[in-house]
């Protein structure tokens, strides 16, 4: 064993690297990261290994946070910032890890002044200026490129939460045009709530109607994993993502492709 965990409690010290076996086998689990090249694998690589210094996971309900777990979250998490720098990640370190599905146990009041408890089930949670909540079982569920990834989605929301409060804007590059995220996020998601409203199908999680947050979030799993349906389904809105995010999954995958045909 090589003691990962003992490296990432020091702080990722220089020099030392994820072992090559343990980081081919991590980056072969997901379609999405399979496809890489290996320019972006090591750059990935550089990135998760500053995840694992920076960060502090913990294993909660009794599960036992092995290398390959954290690895695996890790190298999830970092595909969203692999054309990024890390301070996209800044202000926070908390990673969670509970065995299952967990129960948040939030409350809230509404107008009348009527204490609510929301106790559903959650794959995933993200809070602000606090820690990512993940469910492991709903992690290594993520090879298939489905379109449903919890590590995606909840990293989008961290993404999301750097103006402050998720509402599916996140902090723009300088060459971006605000106007123009406003209006094309905008359009999609009225068009994809009517949608969903008048349960029309979609390839699209169906939860993405739920807020312009929600929205994001489930449209960043779309990008990574099937992109070639973003871009069928809402191609400003991909347009925009990979301006965002600086990369093209679709471009990826087409070169995958035609090396595979």
């Amino acid at each position: 064993m090589f003691g990962l965990g003992h490296w990432w409690r020091r702080r990722a010290q220089p020099g030392v690297k994820v072992p090559d076996e343990l980081w081919e086998r991590t980056l072969d689990a997901c379609e999405f990261t399979r496809v890489l090249g290996a320019e972006e694998r090591e750059r990935l690589r550089e990135r998760v290994s500053w995840f694992l210094g920076d960060k502090v996971f913990s294993g909660a309900a009794g599960l036992e946070l092995d290398d390959a777990k954290m690895l695996a979250i890790a190298a999830q998490a970092c595909m969203l910032i692999l054309g990024l720098d890390t301070s996209f990640y800044r202000g926070w370190v908390g990673v969670i890890v509970y065995p299952t599905q967990f129960l948040p146990r939030h409350k809230w009041v509404d107008e009348a002044g009527v204490v609510h408890e929301d106790d559903r089930a959650l794959m995933g949670e993200a809070r602000h200026d606090g820690p990512v909540i993940l469910s492991w079982d709903d992690v290594a569920n993520a090879g298939p490129a489905d379109g449903v990834n919890v590590v995606i989605h909840e990293f989008a929301h961290k993404l999301d939460m750097l103006n402050g409060s998720a509402n599916g804007y996140p902090p723009l590059h300088a060459d971006m045009s605000r106007k123009r995220w406003s209006a094309v996020f905008g359009a999609a998601f009225e068009d994809f709530s009517r949608c969903v409203a008048r349960h029309v199908y979609t390839p699209i999680d169906p939860y993405a109607a739920e807020s312009p947050a929600e929205f994001f979030a489930v449209l960043s799993e779309t990008f990574f994993e099937r992109p070639d349906v973003l871009q069928g389904e809402y191609p400003d809105v991909y347009g925009q993502m990979r301006r965002f995010y600086r990369q093209d999954p679709a471009v990826r995958l087409a070169a995958r492709a035609e090396l595979s045909a």
